[in-house]
């Protein structure tokens, strides 16, 4: 049965709205998986390090049959592809993309954990979580026009 998954994706080398656009193409593709949503894109300042560029961040909702493992093994192999580079802890990159939430699903690992430790932490990604949540809660509008028939 498909759970919902947000998905964090950051970017502030390059090309950056690019960088977000092929990691939403590359999430589509992904084996029993939909997006269901996407966020306002929004420019924020970086975390840890600050003498870098400022980073671009949206969530995605994904409906998934993916464990969160086997999620994060596709994600890891996106950021790859992208050029990704594991230099220097908060540091710039051309793309990042975070597990933040399973709608039904915790995860204590020592390399994941579901929800994000940070999420407690970053403004920005509750933001996105409320406007993806609220979305999904709207009724569609052919919905609304049946009710007024």
């Amino acid at each position: 049965m498909p759970d919902v998954a947000f998905v964090a994706l950051g970017s502030n080398l390059g090309d950056r709205h690019a960088y977000l656009s092929r990691a939403r193409a590359a999430l589509a593709t992904l084996p029993g998986t939909r997006v269901i949503g996407e966020s306002t894109i929004e420019e924020t300042a970086p975390l840890g390090p600050t003498d870098q560029p400022a980073y671009l961040n949206q969530m995605v909702a994904l409906e998934t049959e993916l464990s969160p493992r086997t999620l994060l093994t596709h994600l890891l192999e996106i950021e790859q592809s992208q050029g990704r580079r594991r230099d220097v802890r908060w540091g710039p990159r051309t793309l990042d993309l975070d597990i933040v939430n399973y709608r039904d699903t915790i995860v204590n690992d020592p390399d994941l954990q579901v929800p994000h430790r940070e999420l407690p932490n970053r403004d920005f990604w509750q933001r996105e979580l409320a406007e993806l949540s609220s979305a999904q809660r709207a009724p569609s509008p052919s919905a609304q026009d049946d009710d007024n028939l």
